[in-house]
């Protein structure tokens, strides 16, 4: 209670800087001498972050990004900044879209009525012997991942060639 308390006088602005001292940590200049490596930094930096905020995700920012990031960061006199800079743009929260909801709201109850009525039919008996509780789960993730995995490949057909 009174590490909840002593960091809540110190105020939010005070917080986050603590917050991001720690973060910059990482992008030390010593420890990296190509982009690889900052590369690999900043992916743990937002896996970091995903991490420890529970129900908050953010999206990694894209390769030529983290490449543009890394030609300011290696000309930049105070690289926190020039990365903080860079946080505050290109980092945004990751938000499910509605497809992804509706398929995870509608399986449930479709997988039920599915394996009832492939009890009935004799080639698909077998399916009586799956619990509901190991049969339900498995064709809501499933649900789930056809529909990123199309919708990745619907945007991807869409991208103009570049």
């Amino acid at each position: 209670m009174g590490l909840l308390s002593s960091t809540m006088r110190k105020g939010s602005e005070q917080v986050v800087h603590y917050a991001m001292d720690a973060v910059c940590q990482k992008l030390v200049p010593e420890e990296i001498k190509n982009f690889d490596e900052f590369h690999i930094a900043m992916l743990e930096v937002i896996t970091a972050f995903n991490a420890g905020l529970p129900g908050i995700h953010y999206e990694v920012p894209g390769l030529k990004e983290v490449e543009g990031l890394y030609d300011i960061w290696k000309r930049a006199t105070d690289k926190k900044k020039a990365f903080i800079e860079f946080m505050e743009k290109n980092v945004k929260l990751s938000r499910a879209d509605n497809t992804t909801m509706f398929a995870g709201i509608l399986m449930p109850p479709a997988a039920m009525a599915a394996k009832k009525a492939g009890e009935n039919v004799p080639q698909l008996n077998i399916i009586k012997n799956v619990p509901d509780v190991l049969f339900v789960p498995s064709a809501t993730v499933l649900a789930l991942i056809s529909v990123k995995v199309s919708r990745r490949l619907f945007i991807k057909s869409k991208a103009p060639e570049s």
